[in-house]
């Protein structure tokens, strides 16, 4: 069977293959990621993480290169995510696209993660292929929060411009609560 590439862009979210209410059929790679450690790391599986880890799953990546601890992040799972980093699997480990899992923590807003990442030496300055940085990330999302902690960390993020010559300000949409103050903040 074929695997479809992944699209990065997306939000990647493998609860979409579960057979639950679409019919009894998965494919080999949706059956790969549901009993792999991605899955345990995105469920906060802790039992099963340590198992996975036990037996030399530790650095799997799924096909678009993402490992536990972007599931972990994404998913806002702090003792996955301590787990995984305790194991030794690397904080600025990058998928196919670049991104780490202090991009998709602050893409969700996660900000008891990116602390987490921070602490062990997570890269701010990462940018991924679209050249963003977790603070473009956390903008777009609309996460004040993290965007406070980002900016209070490094203050030039607020001026890192991507591939499309956008800084993190430029990506603050009118629809988050927040929006006055992040462009505030963003200015910097």
């Amino acid at each position: 069977m074929t695997e479809k590439p992944c699209n990065e862009r997306d939000a990647h979210d493998h609860t979409k293959c579960s057979s639950k209410g679409v019919g009894a059929t998965q494919s080999l790679s949706e059956l790969d990621f549901d009993r792999g450690i991605w899955s345990a790391a995105m469920s906060n599986e802790i039992d099963r993480l340590e198992m996975l880890i036990t037996k030399g799953h530790l650095y799997d990546r799924d096909s678009c290169g993402y490992t536990a601890l972007h599931y972990a992040a994404r998913s806002g799972h702090a003792e996955a995510c301590h787990l995984l980093l305790a194991r030794g699997l690397g904080v600025d480990e990058v998928t196919n696209g670049g991104v780490t899992a202090l991009h998709r923590a602050a893409m969700m807003g996660h900000y008891k993660i990116l602390q987490l990442l921070i602490a062990n030496n997570a890269n701010v300055l990462h940018r991924d292929s679209d050249g963003k940085t977790a603070l473009h990330r956390a903008a777009e999302g609309g996460h004040l929060q993290c965007c406070q902690l980002l900016a209070r960390l490094n203050p030039a993020l607020c001026h890192v411009q991507d591939v499309r010559n956008q800084k993190p300000i430029d990506l603050v949409r009118n629809t988050h609560s927040d929006s006055d103050q992040l462009r505030h903040l963003l200015a910097g």
